[in-house]
């Protein structure tokens, strides 16, 4: 499902964790990634982030080979990092079917579908709270 533009082909794909949605075009070659039109420093700064979303080039094998641009929408920055790396192992496998079990054992086609539990009718305010019961 490679899109073609007028310069560059790539490929599209989506993630998503908890109420994070992360939809991204992989191109080959060297640039620069960029998620919602800053660039990966900024948006995650921080270094247990960037070892998320670099796993599936690690495990792949193709660290410096493709460059991003990603568009994230919802939930905080745990969940997006995660939707991220999703998607990146999502648009891996279209390009090359090879990388699939490895990305498979990994754990990074897996999609965690976790989600916050609604809050329920008379539970005073909690989804899983019970009221309190009278004691005499």
């Amino acid at each position: 499902m490679a899109k073609t533009t007028s310069k560059n082909s790539y490929t599209r794909s989506l993630g998503r964790r908890k109420s994070a949605v992360a939809t991204i075009k992989l191109f080959s070659g060297k640039g620069d990634s960029t998620v919602n039109g800053l660039s990966l420093e900024k948006y995650f700064p921080t270094k247990t982030e960037k070892i998320v979303f670099d796993k599936p080039f690690e495990i792949t094998k193709t660290t410096g080979k493709y460059h991003f641009q990603a568009k994230i929408v919802g939930g905080g920055k745990t969940g997006q990092v995660q939707a991220l790396s999703l998607a990146i192992s999502r648009c891996l496998v279209k390009i090359n079917d090879a990388f699939k079990p490895d990305l498979r054992t990994n754990g990074l086609l897996t999609v965690d579908s976790r989600v916050k539990e609604r809050r329920m009718v008379g539970t005073g305010g909690k989804s899983r709270r019970q009221k309190q019961s009278p004691k005499r």
